[in-house]
């Protein structure tokens, strides 16, 4: 990679670290559905109006959309807001990796080898030991629905690689399109009237989060992060969404106070192991070839 390729994609991971600070600055008055909602209507509105649709089923574009809007952010935001650490999710969510591989088997047939079963093991194992030794930091619950927010964005990576080589912005706007409506339906539904009330005097602390996740993170960040993608293969870029859960535990615990707790560093040492064994697995020796590009949410 080229430096100025290599700054770009710090930029990227810098960027979906410091999201984790803006989702939990919006979630402490707005309801989480109500902001993830809100997230992606500003993605989608008004780039919707000037870029085109992806050439690409409008069912899978829409399937695309509720796993990345309801099935990851959905229950991230929720998990974060019944009191999930910010910057222990910027790390949990990192098991997406092993879960891909998993699904990709099941649903593409796409055996993994070796070494990327061994790296879900350890990044399962990572799980388990934060699970054990969280000290009540953070509830079972909230961890379980950031794990299953790792599941949806495990299954968007499935659905993108159904769709195949498309115009990824597009796919990100018209996705982001996609998932607002259900979004709003279920934060009407869950939340009630409080999630609107919460808008009608909205703090300067929402406005930036709704703006910092819709703007910087979903078109900036996702923008460069799948340019990067089309030009180089997936095993050379890839690693580097590794370094997102290190600025997101940072930039929580600098901005946040989070406690750095030792069950914490050592399960996250695991998953990021795991992760790492999983992606060196799924090399290709002396491969050169640009991979089909993965799916643009690639953090908070």
């Amino acid at each position: 990679m080229t430096l100025r390729d290599v700054l770009a994609a710090l930029l990227v991971v810098t960027i979906l670290g410091l999201a984790f600070v803006a989702i939990k600055a919006g979630l402490e008055t707005v309801p989480p559905l109500m902001l993830c909602a809100l997230r992606f209507a500003f993605a989608a509105v008004p780039a919707a109006f000037v870029i085109r649709p992806p050439r690409a089923p409008g069912v899978l574009v829409a399937a695309f959309g509720l796993a990345l809007g309801v099935g990851q952010f959905g229950l991230l935001l929720s998990g974060i807001r019944l009191g999930m650490p910010a910057g222990l999710s910027s790390l949990l969510i990192q098991i997406q990796a092993p879960f891909t591989v998993a699904l990709a088997w099941a649903v593409l047939e796409e055996r993994p080898r070796i070494l990327q079963m061994l790296g879900g093991a350890v990044a399962l194992l990572g799980v388990v030991a934060v699970a054990l030794g969280r000290g009540g930091a953070a509830p079972l619950g909230p961890l379980l629905m950031v794990v299953g927010a790792a599941l949806g964005w495990a299954s968007a990576n499935i659905i993108v690689k159904r769709i195949g080589r498309v115009d990824m912005l597009a796919l990100m706007v018209w996705g982001s399109l996609a998932t607002t409506p259900p979004l709003l339906a279920l934060s009407l539904i869950v939340e009630g009237p409080a999630a609107l009330t919460a808008l009608t005097h909205p703090s300067w602390a929402a406005i930036g989060s709704i703006v910092f996740q819709a703007y910087p993170t979903t078109l900036l960040a996702f923008g460069l992060w799948n340019r990067l993608l089309t030009r180089y293969p997936a095993a050379t870029v890839t690693p580097f969404a590794l370094l997102v859960p290190v600025a997101g535990i940072l930039s929580t615990h600098f901005v946040l106070g989070e406690p750095l707790s030792a069950d914490i560093l050592a399960g996250g040492g695991l998953i990021l192991m795991g992760i790492a064994l999983s992606l060196r697995g799924g090399r290709r020796s002396g491969s050169d070839r640009v991979s089909r590009p993965a799916p643009p949410a690639q953090a908070a």
